[in-house]
């Protein structure tokens, strides 16, 4: 039985790889667009159609695991310093960002009359992860949240680097607010080495300062919603820690102390961004199109709010700081 699931499961992952190719070969040709972003059409476009359910294992298998995988390769090309002084640039931004979320979700979440789960749980797939346990959300919120979230995220990659080179960007720039306006991670390295390689790298290192944010924000959601409904809330941390963050750090300081010889550095930073691409084509796969707008008119229209709000929120930050 055993022998079973693992060879649906290749074979699922076989299916995967042959796309994720064809986007990196489109990527070669359209270097502005790039593979994940390829990677994440074809998957969608594949969605609309039925597909044999013996590639299902495979491909959730993909969508889950592929990503985290993928992050922790790429600390292979990343210096320790440059990870410190990135990710310590980027607290101000994510702040700034961070804040105007909340604000904005707060009040069109009683503008449009949504219940406080509902706003407060879109800050990205895995912040509604951790703090969905935490503030008692319930599925339907939840479902909303995740839905609404991934709609805007589709949206970001594929609009993003099209704006970035319209306004100029530099790597840096587009990388931060690749960084701090997108909220799933997928999503983030997607646009950003959509943008360029070292635009993808800036923006891995400053989500990954902003991931740390969830345990705060969590934290502080458990207390005052242990104080508002007068019972204790219990959480884990391991739920709630982003634990590939750590692998990460440890393939940067290989790197950084030169651990690793630079053509294996660069062999396997390399086979991270082809796992970026397969994690992008299997979450195309598991997109419900369909799905995404028949949750109602409001959800929608909140989460457009925040994020319109957190993409404009960074790069005014950017201009301010002159980041740019």
């Amino acid at each position: 039985m055993k022998a079973v699931i693992l060879y649906q499961r290749l074979l699922g992952i076989a299916f995967v790889s042959v796309i994720a190719w064809t986007a990196l070969l489109l990527g070669h040709r359209l270097p502005l667009i790039g593979g994940p972003v390829f990677g994440l059409l074809l998957g969608m476009l594949l969605a609309l159609r039925p597909r044999p359910q013996i590639f299902e294992s495979g491909v959730a298998f993909s969508a889950k695991n592929f990503l985290p995988a993928a992050i922790i390769l790429l600390g292979f090309e990343m210096n320790l310093f440059n990870i410190l002084e990135v990710g310590g640039q980027s607290l101000y931004i994510i702040g700034f960002t961070l804040g105007a979320a909340f604000l904005t979700a707060w009040f069109f979440g009683h503008y449009f009359k949504l219940s406080g789960n509902t706003g407060t749980a879109i800050c990205g797939g895995s912040a509604i992860a951790a703090t969905a346990p935490v503030i008692s959300a319930s599925d339907k919120d939840v479902a909303y949240s995740l839905s609404t979230i991934f709609l805007f995220n589709i949206a970001a990659v594929l609009i993003f680097p099209a704006l970035g080179h319209y306004w100029g960007m530099s790597d840096a720039g587009f990388g931060m607010w690749a960084g701090t306006a997108i909220n799933d991670t997928s999503s983030v390295v997607a646009a950003g080495y959509s943008y360029s390689e070292a635009a993808g790298n800036f923006a891995t290192i400053v989500k990954l300062t902003r991931a740390l944010m969830i345990i705060p924000v969590t934290l502080v959601l458990a207390i005052v919603t242990a104080r508002t409904s007068k019972r204790n809330q219990s959480f884990s941390f391991n739920k709630i820690f982003p634990w590939f963050i750590l692998g990460f750090l440890a393939t940067a300081i290989l790197h950084t102390s030169a651990a690793v010889t630079a053509t294996q550095a660069a062999m396997l930073s390399q086979t991270g961004k082809f796992l970026i691409i397969m994690a992008m084509v299997a979450i195309g796969l598991n997109t419900p199109l369909r799905e995404l707008t028949t949750n109602g008119v409001k959800p929608i229209l909140l989460g457009l709010s925040c994020w319109l709000a957190v993409t404009v929120a960074s790069v005014v930050a950017q201009y301010y700081l002159a980041i740019w």
